[in-house]
C-alpha cells in the first residue's frame, strides 16, 4: 500500500477501494489539510438501488468516517437521458413523476449509510435537475461545448463498445457523458465539490468533468474510481440467478439479502469484509484466515453485519436466526429433509431427490412458475447444477417446503 498522509486515502487503500486516481499526491495533501466535499452519482431509474451499487454507497460512508462531507448526486435529469455506459442497447426513457418517486425510494437507503444534515461533514442528496432542467441550448453549446472532444469522446470504452458491436447510439444517449462533466463543475461551484467518485467503467466520464473544471473554471478537482468487484470465479458480484440483489426489503426479503452475503465464496470472504462492513482490520485478518469449515463462521458475521448495516440489526438477528433454525433442523434429522450429494446435482434431481416432485416434469413446471429456490435464490434455469461447497444447501419448493442437501 501507499504511505498516504490523509485519513481519507489511507482508509479507502487499506479497505482495497482504490483502482485509479488523478493526481494522487495533490489530493492527499489536500485531504490531510481540509474537509474535501466529494460526490458519486446515482441512476433514479428504478424506486431501490441494487448490490452492484453498494460500492458507491460505501465510498461515500468511508468519505464521512475520514471526516470529510459526503454529496449524493441523483440523477433526476441525467435519468431523462439514459448512460450508455457499456449497454448493448438504449434505456428506456422515463417520466418526471416515475423518476421523483424513485429519487424519494432510493433516500431510504443512503439515510442507512450517512448521516445527512447541516453540518460540515453532514452528507446533502441533491438532484442534478435543478441545473440540467435549466440549461438553454445554444448558450449550453458556446459556454461549455467547447471544452469537449468528439474525438476524445469517442475513444472511450463505454462509447466504443457500442460503436464496434454497430449497435445504435443515439446523440441523446452521446450527450449523456457531457452532462455528466457539467454536473461536476456545478457542484464545484455550489458546493465547493472537489472530488468525484465511482465504478472503473465510468473513469472516462469523470476524468471530463476534471478537465471541464480545471479548463472553464481553472479549478483542481479530483477523481478516484474503484475496481470492478468480482467473484473469486471471475464473475460479476451480485449477479444471482434470481437477478439483481436489490438493497429495499420490499423487493428482496430479509433471509435472501442474508443469504446472499452468506453464500460468499470462500476466497472472497476477506474482500467483502473489507469492502462492505466496518469490522476493524485486524478482525478482518483473523477471520479470512479460518480454514475448513470454520470460514463459515466469518460468512456469518459478514452476511450479520451486511445486513445489518442495509436493513437494521433486527433485520439481521431475524435472518440469521431463520437460516440457523433451518439448518439445525434439518442437521438434527427432525424437521426437514435431506439428500446427500457427493459433489454436484441437477436442480431438478435435487427436488426429486428431496421428495418435492413425482417427477422431472413436475420438477420442470415449478421451476418455470418461480416456485423453486436455492438458499433463497429464485431458480430461473431448469439447467442450473448445484455444486457442493463442505455445507449444507436448502432448496426450497414453494414458500412451506424446505429440504437441505448435505455433503456426503
Amino acid at each position: 500500500m501507499t504511505a498516504f498522509q490523509s485519513t481519507l486515502l489511507r482508509l479507502l487503500d487499506e479497505r482495497g477501494y482504490i483502482h485509479q486516481m488523478t493526481d494522487a499526491g495533490a489530493l492527499d495533501a489536500l485531504a490531510a489539510k481540509q474537509i474535501v466535499p466529494g460526490y458519486v452519482g446515482f441512476d433514479a431509474t428504478a424506486p431501490s438501488l441494487h448490490v452492484g451499487n453498494l460500492v458507491s454507497i460505501m465510498l461515500l460512508r468511508r468519505m464521512q468516517q475520514a471526516g470529510h462531507k459526503p454529496i449524493v448526486l441523483m440523477g433526476g435529469g441525467t435519468s431523462k437521458v439514459g448512460d450508455p455506459s457499456f449497454k448493448d442497447e438504449a434505456r428506456k426513457l422515463l417520466g418526471e413523476e416515475v423518476i421523483l418517486g424513485n429519487i424519494a425510494s432510493i433516500r431510504r437507503i443512503f439515510e442507512r449509510f450517512l448521516t445527512f444534515g447541516d453540518g460540515p461533514t453532514d452528507a446533502v442528496l441533491v438532484n442534478n435537475a435543478d441545473w440540467l432542467d435549466k440549461l438553454e441550448y445554444l448558450p449550453f453549446l458556446r459556454d461549455i461545448g467547447q471544452y469537449f472532444s468528439v474525438n476524445r469522446m469517442l475513444g472511450f470504452d463505454s462509447v466504443k463498445l457500442r460503436l464496434d458491436r454497430e449497435q445504435s447510439l443515439s446523440f441523446l444517449e452521446f450527450n449523456y457523458m457531457i452532462l455528466q462533466g457539467y454536473d461536476f463543475l456545478e457542484l464545484s461551484r455550489r458546493f465547493g465539490c472537489r472530488l468525484q467518485m465511482g465504478g472503473s467503467d465510468q473513469w472516462g466520464n469523470i476524468v471530463n468533468g476534471v478537465d471541464l473544471a480545471r479548463r472553464a473554471d481553472q479549478t483542481e478537482v479530483f477523481a478516484v474510481t474503484t475496481p470492478l468487484i468480482t467473484n473469486a470465479d471471475g464473475s460479476k458480484m451480485g449477479k444471482t440467478v434470481s437477478g439483481a440483489v436489490w438493497l429495499h426489503e420490499d423487493q428482496l426479503p430479509h433471509h435472501d439479502y442474508w443469504q446472499f452475503w452468506r453464500n460468499t465464496d470462500d476466497r472472497d470472504v476477506g474482500n467483502r469484509l473489507r469492502i462492505f462492513t466496518d469490522l476493524p482490520i485486524d478482525e478482518i485478518v483473523r477471520l479470512e484466515a479460518l480454514q475448513g469449515a470454520e470460514i463459515n463462521q466469518a460468512k456469518i458475521v459478514l452476511a450479520n453485519a451486511a445486513t445489518a448495516m442495509c436493513r437494521g440489526q433486527d433485520a439481521a438477528t431475524l435472518a440469521a436466526d431463520t437460516a440457523r433454525k433451518t439448518f439445525e433442523e434439518g442437521a438434527g434429522g427432525g424437521a426437514l429433509p435431506t439428500f446427500a450429494v457427493r459433489q454436484a446435482i441437477n436442480i431438478v434431481d435435487a427436488l426429486i431427490g428431496l421428495g418435492f416432485c413425482a417427477s422431472k416434469g413436475e420438477a420442470r413446471r415449478l421451476i418455470a412458475g418461480g416456485g423453486a429456490r436455492v438458499d433463497g435464490e429464485k431458480v430461473a434455469n431448469e439447467l442450473l447444477t448445484i455444486t457442493m461447497a463442505g455445507h449444507p444447501i436448502r432448496v426450497s419448493a414453494g414458500k412451506k417446503h424446505h429440504g437441505l442437501l448435505t455433503p456426503t
